[in-house]
């Protein structure tokens, strides 16, 4: 059984799904997948954190994934947009998420909806982030890796 926090990316990639494609509006989003049936099984602050920090940080978000992928932005699977805009949200402002938290979650929700390939390809563009954005945080993890390997 997945984490409530797990389940809020999974409802806030929805509804960022949603969002890019009608346009609706955040507060009527919000409200639709609160009062979802399933919505006892996911962390509601956690998704509204989600959804309104993409949207807010747009700009930020995008050109940060722009910087790592060799395709025309615009041309990025809606699916795929989606989990990499979560996942740049959580690398570049929730620092008390564990970069590789980040990633596997992002990964998992590439395999699930996203297509074949997808998770590759998400995986690769949010790791250069990483590697990036945390680079202590990286190096650190990298380092732990080599003294118990």
């Amino acid at each position: 059984m997945s984490s409530p926090k797990s389940n809020a990316r999974q409802v806030a990639l929805q509804a960022l799904y949603q969002w890019q494609v009608t346009e609706q509006g955040l507060d009527g989003l919000c409200k639709q997948y609160e009062n979802d049936p399933e919505a006892g099984k996911f962390h509601k602050a956690y998704f509204v954190l989600l959804l309104t920090g993409v949207v807010d940080k747009l700009v930020e978000l995008d050109a940060a994934i722009s910087e790592f992928t060799s395709r025309d932005f615009e041309k990025i699977d809606p699916i795929e947009k989606a989990i990499l805009r979560l996942g740049c949200f959580e690398l570049l402002y929730k620092p008390e998420v564990p970069y590789r938290v980040v990633i596997n979650e992002a990964i998992n929700l590439a395999k699930n909806f996203g297509s074949e390939k997808s998770h590759a390809y998400v995986n690769s563009i949010l790791d250069k982030l990483a590697q990036k954005s945390r680079a202590f945080e990286v190096k650190a993890k990298q380092g732990a890796t080599k003294n118990t390997g």
